[in-house]
């Protein structure tokens, strides 16, 4: 019905049933004429309610919003989570500062980042059913909220418990907001279409991370560190705002349900959302669900167990040199706060190298997919950008391992950095689109799992770099981790050769593939059928 009307020219019925909000939030609407001119599957009753699903040419659909406006939003959640990475390792800059002010010791301070940390691995199970059932944007706008009001409290801290204690609030918060700003790249694009928007939303996350010491350093050591606190709260409270004016709701199931209330208030009829078909979604169930299915699939499918512990034990590693880069720069060679954080750039400028490839990958990915799968790409096609990340990630620890010591020049431990940092992002954005194609209506779940293990290693890492480097030295100490990642680096090649067996008996990635397979199956005959009619409309009008 609707495909028609937007046939029919431009003095149409549809045209004149679109509702246009002046809330730059807000996306057009189809009026509640068009809406109950479609022909809906069910009996509008209880037993069998009329179910909603996206019309043709719907301009609520994110899928099918202007490529500007994605790409708009894509960059707004981008930017939430730089802000974020930033404010969770700037802390670390002005080490000395904190130390001296507080007379605290070094282990005591490192908290303040650790427990920052912890927290994103302890409550997104419990911010991800809100985020369900009142949808993205609220869940945004509350939880950054928060974020911005806890980290503005840090800077009258006078005490460093306070500060340790606010941070770690700000963190619960800031949890909710990063895990919500990757489902709303999974909201606007489609698997084709996600390899560039995850790319950037994974390089974003880590150039937060690399600058913070950097700006924490300089800024700590000029103006005070109470001055870092104040630079992370006027960042958040800028990406807030940008938030609550522009950020729109893209969660499919939240909008499809406020369109079967609006049509049922009109009506009087039973409708339900695609997404509750059966039936209509339950916070009890949902809370059970966030908290129990993370962890069976932690433990029971070996994809996201394999590919958790291998993120965590780099995601862990990047922390650890949070740490270390002081120790090695600063101990060692006697540098400032500010200049001891530069080395930094190394993994910045690895980072952004990766960043351009795995965007460049995107069309080696296209041109397999089109050419072998078109219907139902293998979700190992996403793995060669790990492939190359697990070779550099443990050249560039090695490397750095054996010459940063100060009898070296400063210069060749840096230029080691640059394969960590890409071999880090290469790999992280491979097993993220792995992940998110195997287990597409387990993603969240899959990413919970992967979330926890990985913060809960960051955490820890952070905790015994200083007694590491302290007993093992310098060389022994970054040469531990990297052993870890030589380990690991067969992961990605045995998934990319038997990554299809291995789903095949996995109950979750099984199930997965079976309902992909029946989509396309379903896509197909709707278009023969689309087809038909249309053959048979064009017959008519002759």
């Amino acid at each position: 019905m609707l495909n028609d009307l937007l046939k029919n020219g431009s003095n149409n019925e549809f045209e004149n049933d679109i509702i246009v909000s002046w809330f730059p939030w807000k996306v057009k609407q189809l009026g509640i004429q068009t809406l109950l001119q479609e022909k809906y599957k069910g009996d509008g009753n209880e037993n069998s309610p009329f179910i909603i699903d996206w019309l043709n040419y719907d301009p609520e659909n994110p899928k099918k919003w202007m490529n500007f406006y994605k790409w708009f939003l894509t960059l707004i959640v981008s930017s939430a989570t730089f802000v974020i990475t930033f404010i969770s390792s700037a802390y670390i800059g002005p080490f000395k500062e904190l130390k001296e002010e507080f007379h605290a010791s070094d282990e005591l301070i490192i908290l303040g980042l650790s427990l920052f940390t912890l927290s994103f691995a302890i409550t997104p199970l419990f911010w991800a059913p809100f985020s369900e059932i009142f949808g993205r944007r609220l869940l945004f706008i509350i939880t950054y909220g928060g974020l911005v009001a806890f980290i503005g409290g840090t800077i009258a801290s006078q005490n460093i418990w306070t500060l340790i204690i606010l941070r770690f609030f700000a963190g619960s918060f800031a949890a909710s907001s990063m895990a919500n700003s990757g489902g709303v790249i999974a909201d606007l694009f489609e698997g084709s279409e996600r390899g560039i928007p995850l790319s950037i939303f994974v390089g974003s996350t880590f150039l937060g991370i690399i600058i913070g010491p950097i700006v924490g350093g300089f800024v700590g050591e000029t103006i005070g560190w109470r001055w870092v606190e104040g630079l992370m709260t006027i960042s958040s409270g800028i990406i807030w705002i940008i938030i609550c004016l522009f950020l729109s709701e893209t969660y499919s199931p939240i909008i499809l349900r406020k369109r079967a209330k609006k049509l049922r208030n009109v009506t009087g009829k039973i409708y339900r959302s695609k997404f509750e078909e059966k039936s209509e979604i339950k916070f009890v169930e949902l809370f059970k669900n966030s908290l129990s299915r993370p962890w069976i699939l932690l433990f029971r499918e070996p994809i996201v167990f394999l590919l958790s512990i291998y993120t965590a034990i780099i995601f862990g590693i990047l922390h650890m040199f949070l740490d270390a880069f002081p120790i090695v720069y600063q101990d060692k060679r006697n540098w400032s706060e500010g200049i001891g954080e530069l080395p930094f750039i190394g993994v910045l400028i690895g980072i952004i190298l990766a960043t351009i490839y795995t965007i460049l990958d995107n069309i080696r990915y296209n041109y397999t997919t089109n050419k072998y799968n078109p219907q139902c790409p293998l979700p190992e096609t996403r793995l060669p950008p790990a492939i190359v990340g697990s070779i550099c990630l443990p050249i560039g620890l090695f490397w750095f391992a054996w010459t940063n010591s100060p009898s070296i020049h400063w210069i060749v431990s840096v230029i080691a950095s640059v394969p960590f940092g890409f071999g880090m992002t290469s790999i992280f954005v491979g097993v993220f689109n792995y992940l998110i194609d195997t287990y597409t209506i387990y993603t969240a779940s899959a990413f919970a799992a992967n979330m926890i293990i990985r913060y809960i290693f960051g955490s820890v890492f952070l905790l015994f770099t200083n007694q590491m480097y302290e007993k093992l030295g310098i060389h022994w100490a970054t040469s531990i981790p990297a052993f870890l990642t030589l380990i690991c680096l067969p992961f990605p090649f045995i998934f990319y050769k038997y990554g299809q067996n291995i789903r095949k008996k996995s109950k979750f990635a099984s199930q997965t593939q079976q309902i992909n397979q029946h989509a396309t199956i379903d896509v197909n005959t709707h278009n023969q059928k689309t087809n038909i009619e249309i053959k048979e409309k064009n017959i008519f009008n002759l």
